[in-house]
């Protein structure tokens, strides 16, 4: 019996397993792109089109998400998406069409939106504040070690034994993980009772609680700048790799995705301590740590297309890298600073959803773009979106502490009380 003192980080280490699967799963097609355009004679808009399927799905599903998240069993939300888009990975390796690609990926989105409400607000319930950011931002590692574990294991299983055969790895692994923590997961007791009816009337209620607050509007509107660039470089940067340096399947899969989210890792952990400490000493101190990472990354998203040298786009993608992770370290934490617990599923499942939607146009218009400008200028000028972003980070920053009263959680709460 694991002891509840260390029973939190055990979750979060236990989570950080799901996660993996979760963006392994998600990532792992875009290795295998070269490959599907051969088989099925498909043009990049139409490779654009089976990416934002499921960012299209995903986003459009989040809403319902965080609402039952915050109502029913987590666990059980988690495991069942876990087996779910397992299953669904796992039949994505029988698609035979373009059509079947399109479907089997929008399923995907369909059981992955519900792991991540739910799968944060545990998280939270687990974490308070003063190590909440470090929680967070250690589950965040797990999403760039799954994005890397799909790239290169998708890349170098289609290199060697054809692009299906890593679907049918990451399907029957995940099937598997998921039997196994059924047994060791735990839901923890809540303020409110699980099993409360989502109806017409709490939706409007909780979603009301939500969006009432400016601050909340401001750090997704944020989000929606931030996830269009990561969404256009997870989709599309195996493929260019593989065609302006001549990459193989299983290089362009490994450093497409290798150096800029490893770097990640280290970012988001320091990150995560870094607004922990200054969300103790300043208000909108984890907004403030988001704000350095956009600007600080925007040259080096920049660098990235601009450059012909291998040694320096790698060292592009892991200064980009660094920087996104202080960003990404925070992107719920702070959310959490605005949102009562009681709705942090629902303000996350919302944030999420429209983070994705914006995200999910990114894979065709980058495509678009590139046909007239090409690759390189278009994933260029992405840096520009992060330098917009950081400065609307930082008036909101000005605003959250000229008005403390009206965008603070705890006078939320009290003035429920």
């Amino acid at each position: 019996m694991m002891f509840a003192g260390s029973y939190r980080w055990w979750l979060v280490g236990m989570l950080w397993l799901i996660c993996l699967f979760n963006y392994a799963d998600r990532q792992a097609i875009f290795s295998v792109f070269p490959l599907l355009q051969k088989e099925m004679h498909l043009d990049d808009v139409q490779l654009g089109i089976v990416g934002s399927a499921f960012m299209w799905v995903y986003a459009a599903t989040l809403p319902l998400a965080g609402l039952i998240g915050d109502r029913w069993s987590r666990k059980y939300l988690i495991l069942g998406g876990l087996a779910f888009w397992s299953i669904i990975t796992l039949l994505t390796a029988w698609s035979r069409r373009y059509e079947h690609l399109v479907l089997f990926r929008a399923l995907e989105g369909l059981g992955e939106a519900f792991y991540m409400p739910a799968s944060l607000s545990l998280i939270s319930d687990y974490h308070g504040s003063e190590t909440r950011s470090r929680a967070m931002g250690l589950h965040q590692s797990s999403v760039y070690a799954g994005t890397v574990l799909g790239g290169t294991v998708a890349g170098l299983c289609a290199d060697i034994y054809g692009w299906r055969s890593g679907f049918y790895l990451f399907g029957c692994s995940g099937i598997g993980l998921a039997v196994v923590l059924l047994f060791f997961l735990r839901e923890p007791p809540r303020r409110k009772p699980t099993g409360d009816p989502v109806t017409g009337d709490s939706i409007v209620r909780a979603s009301a609680e939500v969006f009432r607050n400016p601050m909340v509007l401001l750090l997704m509107a944020v989000f929606v700048g931030a996830n269009f660039v990561a969404m256009i470089f997870l989709t599309w940067l195996p493929s260019y790799l593989n065609r302006r340096f001549d990459m193989s399947l299983t290089l362009s899969g490994l450093n497409a995705t290798l150096w800029l989210q490893a770097a990640s890792v280290v970012g988001v952990l320091i990150g995560g301590w870094l607004a922990d400490r200054w969300a103790g000493q300043q208000r909108g101190g984890r907004m403030l740590v988001q704000a350095i990472g956009l600007f600080a990354g925007a040259p080096l998203i920049f660098l990235t297309g601009w450059t012909l040298s291998v040694p320096v786009l790698v060292a592009a993608l892991a200064g980009f890298g660094l920087f996104k992770g202080l960003y990404d370290a925070n992107i719920w934490a702070a959310l959490y600073d605005f949102v009562p617990p009681t709705r942090r599923a629902t303000a996350m499942g919302y944030m999420n959803a429209i983070g994705w939607l914006g995200g999910g146009t990114a894979p065709v218009l980058i495509a678009l773009a590139a046909n007239r400008f090409g690759m390189s200028v278009a994933l260029s000028a992405t840096s520009l979106i992060y330098v917009l972003f950081g400065a609307l980070l930082l008036i909101g920053l000005a605003g959250a502490v000229a008005n403390p009263v009206e965008n603070s959680v705890k006078e939320i709460e009290n003035r429920k009380l």
